[in-house]
């Protein structure tokens, strides 16, 4: 008859078994752990942190630029395919709006487009608006300074946009969409643009709908606003700065 293992390999033997089931359990909260992480950061990458953050980067690149050249009191420099590049990505916040802002849509993207294309050409933004101010083409038609000064629009009204999204609670849209157009856009605007507009309010989808189409959560969505208008505002009064350093009024 054969005599029991020892005591001690009995122990011995638990712990290995032991051991070996808490190796297949760390690794399975690793993996575990390394897939939540992975799925939040992809859930953490919306349109509009993807906004926020390429405005951040244009915000920083253009205070570190400001004490190095500055540009006839504008300060800093900005470079054309930057900014073209980064102002591309907001014609989706048009799109998630509805057909109220379809015109701003289709007017924002088509200037973005040129600018883009001239930033083959052309390094930075100082350098189109002198080139126009040479030729006397600064508020002609498909200029590029014209261009620019529409497009700083579009970004000026996104975030009016927010700001009223910030400052109310409202399950409707229309009267923070409302004001943001009337304080950016509308005073450019024929009467019968502003018309249409102001018809197309009461298409605007709801504060819900908003938040789904954007992929963001009130919580989140509010954040992003609020870091959007702290990059974006810095970049739109150099836009601004580089117009009035050389006399252009900003009334048009």
């Amino acid at each position: 008859m054969m005599s029991p293992p020892p005591r001690s390999s009995i122990t011995l033997y638990n712990q290995q078994q032991q051991q070996a089931q808490d190796d297949v359990v760390g690794v399975a909260e690793e993996a575990t752990e390394a897939n939540m992480t992975t799925t939040t950061k992809t859930k953490a990458q919306t349109p509009l942190s993807e906004i926020v953050e390429a405005f951040e980067e244009l915000a920083k690149s253009l205070n570190s630029r400001r004490n190095r050249n500055s540009d006839k009191g504008a300060g800093g420099e900005l470079r054309l395919d930057a900014f073209s590049k980064t102002c591309s990505l907001v014609s989706v916040l048009f799109s998630c709006l509805g057909l109220a802002f379809r015109f701003a849509e289709s007017e924002y993207v088509a200037k973005v487009r040129d600018l883009v294309e001239a930033s083959k050409e052309y390094n930075t933004l100082q350098t189109i608006i002198d080139i126009d101010v040479a030729n006397g083409t600064v508020r002609t038609s498909g200029s590029h300074s014209r261009n620019l000064r529409r497009v700083r629009q579009g970004l000026d009204l996104i975030r009016a946009l927010f700001e009223q999204f910030l400052s109310t609670n409202d399950y409707s849209l229309r009267e923070a969409a409302t004001t943001a157009y009337s304080q950016v856009c509308a005073p450019y605007h024929t009467w019968a643009v502003r018309t249409a507009v102001y018809a197309g309010m009461y298409t605007l989808p709801t504060r819900d709908q908003l938040l789904l189409n954007l992929n963001e959560t009130e919580h989140s969505a509010k954040k992003n606003m609020r870091m959007y208008i702290k990059a974006s505002l810095p970049v739109i009064q150099y836009i601004d700065r580089l117009y009035i350093s050389r006399n252009i009024s900003l009334d048009w």
